[in-house]
């Protein structure tokens, strides 16, 4: 049962930020799925340390102004380990979509944190970094 529970909240995470078809991508379920003190991580060149906050303002500007458009991403892997009220997962993603006019694809690797909660399974840790 856990993991069918994580593997949802993984999906709704991947999902916020889908603006296919004229959808508008829904990066405040962000804050129902992160629990309010948790950390997202960006790796790489880029190597940033993101509240929950500050990681969705950019975000749902990037995704709402039109720069970024027919966005989506999108797990294709994963290997979860639950004890008890922890979780954690690694998983490779892929994403696709039009930025500044141009398309793209890519893909990476996440790796996420999970702890039960009394409103069940919450993302407590995420960190990522995209192959090149």
């Amino acid at each position: 049962m856990s993991k069918s529970e994580i593997d949802a909240v993984t999906a709704e995470f991947f999902g916020a930020f889908d603006n296919r078809g004229g959808r508008t991508a829904d990066v405040g379920r962000v804050r129902r799925l992160v629990l309010p003190e948790g950390v997202i991580v960006k790796t790489g060149p880029e190597y940033t340390v993101y509240t929950v906050e500050g990681f969705i303002e950019p975000r749902l500007r990037l995704l709402t102004e039109g720069r970024l458009v027919e966005f989506s991403e999108w797990e294709t892997s994963d290997r979860t380990d639950i004890v008890g009220d922890i979780a954690s997962r690694v998983g490779t993603y892929r994403k696709s979509g039009i930025l500044d006019g141009e398309p793209f694809d890519g893909g990476g690797t996440k790796t996420i944190q999970f702890v039960r909660t009394p409103q069940g399974w919450r993302i407590a840790a995420l960190a990522w970094y995209d192959h090149a």
